[in-house]
């Protein structure tokens, strides 16, 4: 019964260690998306936008409205590939038990 018992803990220890391994690569996993040919540019972390580069030609007072299209663009763009650059990194054994979108 402790052989048993003493798997177990070794497969939950062993479980950990992936878990924060896979963390670790996800805070440090980045992307960047571009909106308007490269006249508005986003780079994303896990937690943050980490850099945003608007080009001076794109910034039209009389069309804020085109701006604010552009950032967001350029944010989903890059939301997607850093989805796609993380998803490999979740065991599918946590993947399926988490709700659409998390990863």
């Amino acid at each position: 019964m402790g052989t048993g018992f003493a798997k177990k803990k070794k497969q939950a220890r062993q479980m950990q260690d992936q878990l924060m391994e896979m963390q670790s690569k996800m805070e440090n996993a980045e992307s960047t998306g571009t909106a308007g040919n490269g006249l508005v540019t986003i780079t994303l972390t896990s937690s943050e936008i980490k850099h945003l580069k608007i080009k001076p030609e794109c910034v039209d007072l009389e069309d804020i409205e085109g701006l604010e299209d552009l950032i967001k663009a350029a944010y989903k763009d890059a939301a997607v590939k850093l989805e796609a650059q993380t998803k490999p990194l979740m065991p599918k054994e946590f993947a399926q038990g988490l709700p659409p979108g998390m990863f």
